[in-house]
């Protein structure tokens, strides 16, 4: 069984969408593959309902067309309107929905063990974790190539409802739930990551679980064991990941990977920024312009995001500011990249096909941000012994 092809349906067939959607054929199979893991794979909670979620997590990001589309492949209308669910179980679902959907960074271990007490398994934790990431990254992917089209998509209206996140301050305490010194501020350093929900222990993977990120170099990682609580969407999701950033092709990976420093900068991900400016600087050998993006402050507003995301890009040079200026667009809750920011790097050279390189790699990392930040928290390295 596989569900309908949400890309196919939602990006009208243009001649620049299909270029770029052509230059990256695994990026676009592996997008659709996600979401028959999500949808056309049987799991702990029903399809009805995670297509409701999905819906939910397109209102909250603006995307009308995808919102729509979930609705039409069989939401549950009972879970569709404004306030929290009456039933215990579905309320806490939504609440963590809304969390990692709308403030991914103002998570916090205690909102995972409310889950806990109130009966949330850690399998459906992480199911309903992915499908907002994986959900959340279909969203910038449509806006994204609707931009390259010259277009901008119908808005859909948010929810009502207040997260409870609102009004949070983010938690930057010294130390982790295992007790390890936490980083505040943002590095180029190789920082840990310490999960909040139990990750299977390496012993009991199954053949299906192991194959998940089999194609992964960190193959014994604490985040990848937890994410193949949901096999087939991890699985998928390795091979994105590796499809968009390995390879010399089309936009620099320099630039792919400056994307995704800058949509973690966006997100407020130290973990996800360390890793990536860490290889920005790797693959340009430019680390002064790497550490001034991480040394960029941003005003945020009670949910966490930005109130303006030019100080990203500023003292940058012209290329490399149209990079951030157009990803850190792409990366904000409700996406607000404009066909001008990509006509901006096309007066640079940047053709449609490099384009798409950095609205997937962007896409990405609203993907990966979200799991880092609501499953667990980074640590500083372990000092050296002497």
């Amino acid at each position: 069984m596989s569900t309908r092809d949400v890309l196919g349906d939602l990006l009208a067939a243009s001649p620049s969408t299909a270029a770029a959607r052509a230059a990256r054929p695994e990026v676009v199979a592996q997008t659709q593959a996600a979401y028959d893991g999500l949808f056309a794979t049987p799991q702990v909670l029903p399809t009805a309902t995670l297509q409701a979620f999905a819906a939910i997590v397109a209102r909250w990001q603006g995307s009308g067309p995808l919102a729509d589309w979930h609705v039409a492949q069989g939401a549950d209308p009972a879970l569709l309107g404004d306030d929290l669910p009456a039933d215990s179980r579905l309320r806490l679902l939504v609440e963590h929905l809304d969390i990692v959907t709308v403030a991914p960074a103002l998570g916090t271990h205690e909102d995972q063990h409310v889950l806990a007490i109130g009966g949330i398994t850690p399998d459906e934790i992480v199911l309903i974790s992915q499908l907002v990431a994986a959900t959340s990254h279909v969203v910038r992917v449509l806006a994204g190539y609707a931009a390259i089209d010259g277009r901008t998509l119908p808005e859909a209206a948010a929810p009502a409802r207040t997260p409870h996140t609102r009004g949070r301050e983010k938690d930057l305490g010294g130390r982790t739930i295992g007790g390890e010194q936490k980083p505040i501020a943002y590095t180029q350093e190789q920082l840990r990551w310490i999960p909040w929900v139990a990750a299977p222990e390496e012993d009991d993977l199954t053949p299906e679980q192991v194959d998940s990120f089999a194609a992964k170099a960190t193959t014994n990682s604490v985040y990848f064991r937890l994410l193949s609580r949901v096999p087939a969407v991890l699985k998928a999701r390795s091979a994105i990941d590796n499809a968009v950033f390995l390879g010399d092709h089309g936009l620099p990976r320099a630039e792919r990977e400056l994307a995704a420093a800058v949509a973690s900068k966006v997100n407020d991900c130290i973990y996800c920024a360390s890793v990536h400016a860490r290889k920005a600087t790797f693959q340009s050998k430019r680390s002064d312009d790497v550490d001034l993006l991480l040394a960029a402050e941003l005003e945020r507003d009670a949910d966490w995001q930005p109130t303006d995301v030019a100080p990203l890009s500023a003292g940058q040079d012209e290329r490399w500011a149209a990079i951030v200026d157009a990803a850190a667009h792409l990366s904000t809750l409700r996406p607000s990249l404009a066909p001008a920011h990509l006509d901006r790097l096309r007066a640079l050279g940047v053709d449609n096909a490099a384009l798409g390189d950095l609205v997937d790699a962007t896409a990405f990392f609203a993907w990966a941000n979200r799991l880092m930040l609501t499953l667990g928290e980074p640590a500083l390295p372990v000092p050296a012994t002497r």
